[in-house]
């Protein structure tokens, strides 16, 4: 397939421009690299939209190996020199025929290697490039060092001898944290009680238990996390903060650490910051086409604050990320900071907080105002002079998007003025504030129709919606058994228009302002919960635990 037919055929399909397309074409005049890279690289489209594209135009289904869990069995019958020399990917083995991945839909020759293999004709899927390679690497890599026999050599061991060795507890500490990795996790938590250790992985957002260890073992594993990240190993009675980062395979992970004393000893969690999912783009966030129209012009407004609300590992850098993709970045000059930078983009000026030298949200914020920026993106307000800034900048002409820590959308709007900032500033600043939440969605390999129950029925009733039957996921070995797979944002959106606007300058109750704003149909987050697990998309279960 020529460059140039990937490039109209990203064009036709909306994803790219002329003007993108040109730029693109003039760097590969230059570098000599495939269009399709060039486009990835300067973040025109992602690795996986690429992916989905060739798939779409050459027959083959796509799959996202981001959310998928490659079989042992399809593993060890290939060596991995050969699959990564030829091209493919093993993904599953079911009665002697093999399922495989290719970034190239022309891949003859892994389908013969397979062939020959298997003695069957594979099933041929397409995956996207960015995603094979860590695939691959991750995949043989546990298929070769089986974590859950290494760590119970080691519990074993120390079993047998009683005595906890320096080598044991290095290793047993790095295994804690590949198996994090193995499992996507965010947050690795190692609890002491009386008898023992238990290790938990936060995954998708739910706590999984992972391992039991011995308590000899602990002092030891929290001494050597401390080494890591640099904290006193001889201060137990306070709590200490600290971040390191760890190099496995092809990838750098950072790591914070927070240990708190407990009546057990030290509590240690460490937040595993892997870098996020693919670039998205608006309309894969899960809006209504009214809200992302409205969105997509908020976007390109000149000036103004937009503001993602949410706890922690609720998306919001992901959504926006998703909103400077809607920005035309080749005309507008976008400077962001961020604490870390979780996706690298062209054509952007990109920044990280660094504490140690006073580097904050603050300063950058005040600094890029030199800069002649068009758009700003401060990771997060929170404190009262980085809420000056925002406000400041964007009244003299300069779109502002930031995150804050708030329940919902509307008490954005208290938390703004418990950080000091006018009411009239506000309200002639601030354009929208959306809220979100991350739920899982049913895995589609093994979602299954069953019966509601009359609490279950009472609950779509209550958002006006009639339904005996809804979609939930049996549990398979793509989903760990789980019944889910990947995840999706809840949303809900307050648009700051004039009516609301005079409601805050005015200091309407939060009450008066969230009324107002459903009447004018903005969808509270629960209801745009309900909705999904109506359309299948997550389950009640979700919703409760997630919305409440």
């Amino acid at each position: 397939m020529s460059a140039i037919r990937i490039g109209d055929l990203l064009k036709t399909r909306g994803l790219i421009n002329e003007k993108q397309l040109h730029i693109a074409l003039i760097q590969q005049r230059i570098t000599g690299d495939l269009l399709g890279n060039i486009l990835v690289k300067l973040g025109f489209v992602s690795s996986k939209e690429l992916g989905q594209i060739l798939a779409e135009q050459s027959g083959l289904e796509f799959v996202d190996l981001n959310e998928y869990i490659i079989s042992e069995d399809a593993l060890k019958r290939v060596p991995k020199d050969v699959a990564e020399k030829t091209g493919f990917v093993p993904l599953e083995l079911e009665s002697g025929r093999m399922s495989i991945g290719v970034m190239n839909p022309s891949n003859i020759v892994a389908i013969d290697k397979v062939a020959k293999i298997t003695r069957s004709q594979p099933r041929v899927y397409m995956v996207d490039t960015e995603s094979f390679y860590d695939a691959l690497e991750r995949a043989y890599f546990f298929l070769e060092n089986p974590l859950q026999k290494r760590v119970d050599a080691i519990i074993n061991e120390i079993k047998g001898t009683n005595i906890v060795t320096g080598t044991n507890i290095t290793s047993l500490t790095e295994l804690l944290i590949m198996d994090g990795i193995r499992r996507n996790a965010t947050d690795i938590h190692i609890n002491p009680t009386n008898e023992v250790v238990n290790v938990f992985y936060r995954i998708d957002g739910v706590l999984q238990h992972g391992h039991c260890l011995q308590k000899i073992a602990h002092s030891g594993v929290v001494s050597r996390v401390k080494i890591l990240s640099q904290l006193d190993i001889t201060e137990q009675r306070l709590p200490q903060d600290g971040s390191f980062t760890y190099a496995f395979l092809t990838k750098s992970y950072d790591l914070r650490v927070s240990t708190i004393p407990t009546i057990y000893g030290e509590n240690i969690v460490l937040r595993l910051l892997a870098g996020v999912g693919p670039l998205l783009r608006i309309e894969k966030l899960g809006f209504s086409e009214a809200d992302m129209q409205r969105i997509r012009n908020i976007f390109n407004k000149p000036y103004g604050i937009v503001l993602i609300t949410g706890p922690t590992g609720s998306g919001k850098t992901t959504t926006l990320y998703a909103a400077l993709r809607e920005i035309n970045l080749l005309e507008r000059n976008v400077l962001t900071v961020e604490d870390p930078v979780e996706y690298k983009l062209s054509l952007t000026r990109q920044t990280q907080v660094n504490e140690k030298v006073g580097y904050d949200f603050a300063l950058a914020g005040r600094n890029f105002m030199r800069q002649d920026p068009d758009v700003m993106l401060l990771g997060e307000i929170r404190d009262e002079e980085t809420a000056r800034i925002a406000v400041r900048a964007s009244i003299t002409g300069h779109l502002v998007l930031s995150t804050l820590h708030t329940n919902d959308a509307v008490t954005a709007i208290p938390r703004l003025l418990d950080l000091k900032v006018d009411r009239f500033l506000m309200s002639s600043s601030l354009l929208a504030i959306m809220a979100q939440r991350l739920v899982r969605r049913v895995c589609h390999y093994c979602k299954t129709q069953y019966a509601l129950n009359d609490n279950e029925i009472s609950i779509f009733k209550e958002h006006g919606i009639s339904l005996t039957t809804a979609i939930k996921g049996k549990g398979c070995p793509k989903c760990d058994g789980t019944g889910y797979l990947g995840r999706t944002a809840v949303i809900e959106i307050l648009f700051v228009d004039d009516e609301i606007k005079e409601l805050i300058y005015s200091g309407a109750s939060i009450m008066a302002i969230n009324e107002t704003a459903i009447r004018k149909g903005m969808r509270p987050l629960k209801e745009d919960a309900v909705r999904k697990a109506a359309e299948g998309v997550t389950t009640l279960d979700e919703v409760l635990r997630v919305a409440g």
